[in-house]
C-alpha cells in the first residue's frame, strides 16, 4: 500500500515543475516513503530515488526520508543497511543543504549516551559535507551545528581515571576526535579570511569587519573550554602517553590561534581591553570567564601552548594576571573546580620567589579575594585532600610575600577569617615571622617594636570577654598562649625588641584575668554537668540522655550517657591544659620581672 502511494505521488509529480507540488504531495510522500523504508521496501525506494526522471522530487523532498533512514544506520545489523546507506548518500548529493541541516540536526538529538556517540560518529561527517556547500553563507548554520553537538557531548557522562579514559568506555574520547575532524575545514577556512583580510589592511583595503565564522570558532572554542575541558582532569603525559583529551585540548588551543586568537592575550590582558571589535559579541560574552580560567589551567598546569608565550612575562606578572581564574575557580563549590583552582595558585607560586611579592599588590581586589576563598576551602570544603592542600597553597602564597605584606596579610585574615582553627594557623605564622624578626642580623620592622604591638593586641585577647566559648575557640587561644609563652622565653626583658614587656600589664587585664575568669567558669559549668549526667546514669542505668548534638541546623541522634561522660571529660581535660600554659606563663613573667 504504501510502496502504491509513493510510486503514484512520485509519477504525478514528474509531470510538475517544483513549484506545483502541493502540500498533499509533500505529505504523501513523506509517509509512504518513510513507511516503505520501515517495512523493508529500501530496495524500491532506492530504485525510485536513483531514477533520473525523480531527481527533481528528490532534490525537494528527499530529506523527509532521513529519519528512517538514520535509524536503520544507527543499527548497523540491518538487513537494508546498505540500501539505506546508498539512499542517504544520495540525498546528501541531490537535496538542497539548508533542508538538509535541518534534517541531520533533528536526528542528532538523543537522550540514550550510547546512541549520542553512535550518532554523532555517524552524523559529523554528512553535516560536514552539507555546510561546506552553503559557501559563503555557512557561519550561522555551522554555528547552530556547533551548538547542538556540544549539548549532546554535555550529556555523556566523564571519564576519571586513567582507565575509563583508555578504554573510552562512555565514548566521549571518540566524541571530541570526531569534533576536532569536523571544524578542521572551518578552521581552515577561517585561516584563509583572516590572512586575507590582514593583506587587505596593509594594503589599505580593508574594511575592519569581523568574519562571522571566526566568531562561531571562538564560541566554539569557549564552549568546549568550560565543557568538557573545565571537567575533566587531563593526564599527563607520564600517566597516559596517548590522551585523546589532552589531544582535544591541544587542538582546541590550535584553533583558538589560527583564528587570530592569542593564547598569551586571552590569559593576561584584563577582560575589557583585550580587544575591540565592533559586531557580534560582546566582551562577557565573547570571553566568558570560567573558559578563560580553564584555559590558564590548561596553559600553567599542563603546559599546553606554553611554546607561544614570550619568556619576557616575570613569575609575579604571570601570578598577577592568573589571580582573577584561581579567584574565579575558588569561589565555586563544584570540587572540580576548586582543585583546578588549587593547581593553577601554586603553579603560578611556586615560581615566583620567596619574600618577593610586595604589599601594594594586596590592594588589588584579588589578592585578598583568594585567601577569603581559600579559607572556605580548607574548612568547609567536603574532601579531606583538597583542605589539606589548600592549607599547603595557603602557606606557599604566605611564603612569597615580603614582611610587610605577610604583616597586612595577616591583620587582615585575622580580622575576616571568622574560623578559630584559620586564626590560630595565622597566630603560628606571626610566631614564625617574630622568631625570624628576632635573629641576629635581620632589619624585620614590622614583627618586633611598634609595629608588633597592634598586632599583638588583636591577636592577644578574646572576642567575647570571660564569656568566650573557649572550646569553639580552643584553636585560637592555645596558639596566643603559645605565641605569649614563646614571646616570655624569647625576648630579654632587657632587650625588649618585641615591646612585650611594657605592654605586659595591658595584656594582662584584656586577656590573661579575663581568660582565667572564664576557664573557671567554664570548668564549673561543664564539672556541674559531670556530675548530674553521672547521678542520672546511676538511676537509669539503661537509658539514653536527653543530650543532644547539632552539627550546623542537622540534630544528630541522641547520645548515650557514656559518650556524654566521656565528652565533658575531654572538656574538663581542655580547661587543665589551657590552664597549665597560662600558669606557665604566669611563673615565666615572675621570674623575669624579678631579675
Amino acid at each position: 500500500m504504501a510502496l502504491e502511494q509513493l510510486s503514484d505521488v512520485v509519477q504525478r509529480c514528474q509531470a510538475l515543475p517544483e513549484d506545483r507540488y502541493t502540500t498533499e504531495d509533500h505529505d504523501v510522500f513523506t509517509i509512504s516513503g518513510r513507511t516503505c523504508i520501515e517495512e523493508g521496501n529500501s530496495a524500491q525506494v532506492l530504485s525510485i530515488v536513483l531514477d533520473e526522471k525523480n531527481q527533481d522530487i528528490v532534490r525537494c523532498m528527499g530529506w523527509n526520508l532521513l529519519p528512517p533512514l538514520i535509524q536503520v544506520l544507527l543499527k548497523k545489523e540491518d538487513k537494508k543497511f546498505s540500501q539505506c546507506l546508498a539512499i542517504f548518500n544520495h540525498l546528501l548529493q541531490t537535496c538542497r543543504p539548508k533542508e538538509l541541516l535541518i534534517g541531520l540536526l533533528e536526528q542528532l538529538e538523543q537522550d540514550d549516551p550510547d546512541t549520542i556517540a553512535t550518532s554523532l560518529h555517524l552524523l559529523l561527517n554528512p553535516l560536514q559535507k552539507v555546510l561546506l556547500c552553503l559557501g559563503s553563507r555557512k557561519a550561522s548554520s555551522l554555528g547552530m551545528t556547533l551548538s547542538s553537538v556540544l549539548d549532546q557531548v554535555a550529556k555523556l557522562p566523564l571519564p576519571h581515571t586513567k582507565e575509563q579514559e583508555e578504554d573510552d568506555i562512555f565514548s566521549l574520547c571518540r566524541c571530541c576526535t570526531d569534533l576536532i575532524d569536523f571544524v578542521k575545514p572551518f578552521v581552515h577556512e577561517a585561516r584563509q579570511n583572516l590572512l586575507n583580510t590582514e593583506a587587505q589592511d596593509e594594503s589599505g583595503q580593508g574594511g575592519g569587519n569581523e568574519d562571522e565564522l571566526q566568531t562561531e570558532l571562538l564560541k566554539f572554542c569557549m564552549k568546549t573550554l568550560s565543557h568538557p575541558l573545565l571537567e575533566v582532569q587531563l593526564k599527563d603525559p607520564d600517566t597516559l602517553a596517548v590522551s585523546p583529551l589532552r589531544n582535544f585540548a591541544t587542538e582546541i588551543l590550535n584553533t583558538l590561534s589560527a583564528i587570530g586568537e592569542s593564547v598569551p592575550s586571552l590569559v593576561y590582558e584584563p577582560l575589557l581591553k583585550r580587544k575591540q571589535v565592533p559586531g557580534f559579541l560582546e566582551e562577557e560574552v565573547r570571553y566568558p570567564k570560567e573558559s578563560l580560567a580553564s584555559l590558564a589551567h590548561l596553559v600553567f598546569v599542563h603546559h599546553l601552548a606554553a611554546d607561544t608565550f614570550p619568556s619576557v612575562f616575570s613569575p609575579v606578572f604571570c601570578l598577577r594576571s592568573n589571580m582573577e581564574h584561581i579567584g574565579l575557580l575558588l569561589s565555586r563549590t563544584e570540587e572540580f573546580r576548586i582543585q583546578k583552582g588549587l593547581e593553577l595558585y601554586e603553579k603560578s607560586l611556586v615560581r615566583v620567589e620567596d619574600c618577593s611579592l610586595h604589599a601594594d599588590l594586596l590592594e588589588i581586589k584579588t589578592f585578598l579575594t583568594v585567601p577569603q576563598n581559600m579559607v572556605k576551602v580548607m574548612t568547609i570544603c567536603p574532601r579531606h585532600d583538597l583542605r589539606t592542600r589548600g592549607l599547603k597553597v595557603l602557606q606557599l602564597s604566605i611564603d612569597k610575600f615580603d614582611t610587610e605584606a605577610k604583616y597586612n596579610l595577616f591583620q587582615y585574615m585575622l580580622k575576616t577569617s571568622n574560623h578559630s582553627g584559620v586564626e590560630g594557623y595565622v597566630i603560628k605564622n606571626i610566631k614564625n615571622q617574630i622568631d625570624v624578626a628576632l635573629q641576629p642580623g635581620n632589619s624585620n620592622t614590622w614583627f618586633v617594636g611598634a609595629h608588633l604591638l597592634p598586632l599583638l593586641r588583636k591577636v592577644l585577647s578574646l572576642p567575647d570577654g570571660p564569656e568566650t566559648d573557649l572550646l569553639h575557640y580552643l584553636d585560637r587561644i592555645m596558639e596566643s598562649l603559645n605565641l605569649l609563652r614563646y614571646l616570655v622565653i624569647r625576648d630579654k626583658v632587657t632587650d625588649n625588641q618585641t615591646g612585650i614587656w611594657t605592654e605586659l600589664y595591658k595584656i594582662e587585664d584584656t586577656f590573661l584575668k579575663p581568660l582565667r575568669v572564664g576557664v573557671n567558669m567554664s570548668r564549673a559549668h561543664y564539672e556541674r554537668e559531670l556530675h548530674n549526667t553521672m547521678a542520672t546514669k546511676r538511676v537509669k542505668a539503661k537509658e539514653e540522655s536527653v543530650l543532644s548534638v547539632s552539627v550546623g541546623d542537622e540534630k544528630l541522634p541522641n547520645m548515650t550517657s557514656e559518650s556524654q561522660i566521656q565528652a565533658l571529660h575531654s572538656a574538663l581535660h581542655t580547661f587543665d591544659m589551657i590552664e597549665s600554659v597560662l600558669v606557665r606563663i604566669e611563673e615565666l613573667t615572675e621570674v623575669k620581672e624579678n631579675l
